[in-house]
C-alpha cells in the first residue's frame, strides 16, 4: 500500500496512555485537516494506533477519510456536551491502525451550550480518558478560532503541532496562537508545550514562502521540523476522494513530505520521552 517507510522508532508510552497534539491555528486555510489526515496517515504505517478527533464543525477531516454523513452517528459533539464517551464515537478508517470520531454541524452550537456547563474547558479531556489507552497518538484537529472548541483542545492535549502557512498574514496570528498557548499553560494546562511548527503549501518558486520559512525558523529555531510541505496538487484533490494523499497517490511530493514529517515527529518524541 505504501512506499518504503522509516522504521518504528518511538518506545511504547511509559504510563500505557496516548500522546495527544492539538493540531491547531486560528487562521483557516493553513493545512490543518489536511496535515491532520496525512500526518495520521504516516504515523500508522509506522505501526503507531493512531486516532483522530475532528471537533471542526465543517467535519473535513471525517469526509477526508471516506466518512459520510450518514455514518457518523455519534460524533465529537455527543462526547463533548457529555451524550456518550469518546470511545462510544470511535469509527474505523480504511487505513489501518487509524480511527476516527467523527464531527457534524450539531458542533458549531457547542461553543454556546457550553458557557453554562461545569469544567467547561475539560470537557473533551475528560471525555477522552475512555480511549487514552487504546492508542499510541491521538491527534485533534482543531477549528480555525480561539473559542471554547480549541480551549478544550489545549486543556487536553500535551502539546500543540501549528501548522503555519508561508505568507506574510500567517505570521501575524502566529504571535497570537502563542500567546494564547501560554495563557492556556498557566491557568487550565501546566505541561502544555509546542511540540513543533511545520511550514505548509511551501512554494520554492515564491521568494516569499522562503522568507516566511526564513523568519520562522529564526524566530523558534529547532522548533520548527525540518519537513516543509509543498503545495502540490495531488494533495488537493485527495480529500475530494475520500482518501488521504498517502492512499491517493503515494509518490507524490506532497505524500512524500508527510512520510518525512511523521519520521521527525517520531524521533522528537521519542528524545522527550527516553
Amino acid at each position: 500500500m505504501f512506499a518504503k517507510l522509516p522504521e518504528q522508532i518511538t518506545k511504547p508510552n511509559k504510563d500505557g496512555k496516548a500522546r495527544i497534539l492539538a493540531i491547531a491555528n486560528q487562521k483557516g486555510g493553513v493545512g490543518k485537516t489536511t496535515t491532520a489526515v496525512n500526518l495520521a496517515t504516516a504515523m500508522a504505517a509506522c505501526d503507531k494506533r493512531v486516532l483522530i478527533v475532528d471537533i471542526d464543525a465543517q467535519g473535513n477531516a471525517s469526509t477526508g477519510l471516506g466518512i459520510p454523513s450518514p455514518d457518523r452517528t455519534v460524533t465529537s459533539y455527543d462526547m463533548i456536551v457529555g451524550r456518550t464517551q469518546a470511545i462510544d464515537g470511535v469509527v474505523k478508517t480504511n487505513v489501518p491502525n487509524l480511527s476516527l470520531i467523527p464531527s457534524d454541524m450539531d458542533l458549531s452550537g457547542a461553543e454556546i451550550e457550553l458557557i453554562d456547563y461545569d469544567r467547561r474547558e475539560y470537557r473533551l479531556k475528560d471525555s477522552l480518558k475512555s480511549v487514552e489507552k487504546e492508542f499510541d497518538f491521538i491527534l485533534i484537529d482543531c477549528p480555525p478560532a480561539l473559542g471554547l472548541l480549541t480551549l478544550n483542545a489545549l486543556c487536553a492535549c500535551d502539546a500543540v503541532l501549528v501548522p503555519l502557512q508561508c505568507e506574510f498574514y500567517a505570521l501575524e496570528g502566529l504571535s497570537h496562537l502563542i500567546r494564547t498557548i501560554e495563557r492556556v499553560k498557566r491557568a487550565f494546562n501546566p505541561k502544555l508545550d509546542i511540540q513543533g511548527v511545520v511550514l505548509t503549501m511551501y512554494d520554492k518558486r515564491n521568494n516569499l514562502s522562503d522568507m516566511v520559512a526564513s523568519d520562522v525558523r529564526e524566530y523558534f529555531g529547532d522548533k520548527v521540523y525540518e519537513t516543509v510541505i509543498p503545495r502540490n496538487v495531488r494533495v488537493s484533490e485527495a480529500p475530494s476522494h475520500g482518501k488521504p494523499v498517502l492512499l491517493y497517490d503515494v509518490n507524490c511530493r506532497g505524500s512524500r513530505a508527510y512520510i518525512h514529517l511523521a519520521s521527525e515527529i517520531l524521533k522528537r518524541e521519542r528524545r522527550l520521552s527516553a
